[in-house]
């Protein structure tokens, strides 16, 4: 979890990214996090005014869809783009969409999904 960060839903994503746009923030990328243990996506929205960063948090089950922001913020075609190619994140009405091909070739079928693991070493503990 982030400092100045704001989980929301699906249906007030878009509100508060206008209201962000509104009040001047600046989108400064957009990232998604496979979440294995329930089968969801944490899709992260990063936003900066002042050298102040705020963020947004949507979870979403993997098949849900999510609403593109690209209609508040433009070039977050690109990040919601990639994101859908690299994790499959259901983006929907996504201004300019590349239909999973902005970085992956047309016969490419499946997501090349990204799971991270974390191990916890304790003191002492490594192995040699």
């Amino acid at each position: 979890m982030f400092a100045n960060e704001q989980a929301v839903t699906v249906d007030t994503l878009i509100p508060e990214c206008q209201k962000r746009f509104d009040e001047g923030l600046r989108l400064v990328g957009v990232t998604a996090v496979e979440i294995k243990a329930d089968s969801t996506f944490d899709v992260l929205y990063h936003f900066d005014q002042d050298l102040q960063v705020s963020h947004l948090r949507v979870n979403v089950p993997k098949e849900a869809p999510v609403p593109s922001i690209s209609g508040v913020y433009f070039p977050a075609l690109l990040y919601e783009n990639e994101i859908k190619d690299q994790f499959g994140v259901n983006f929907q009405n996504i201004l300019i969409d590349f239909g999973c091909t902005l970085y992956l070739e047309p016969e490419v079928v499946k997501s090349p999904f990204c799971t991270f693991t974390f191990a916890r070493k304790e003191k002492g503990k490594e192995e040699a």
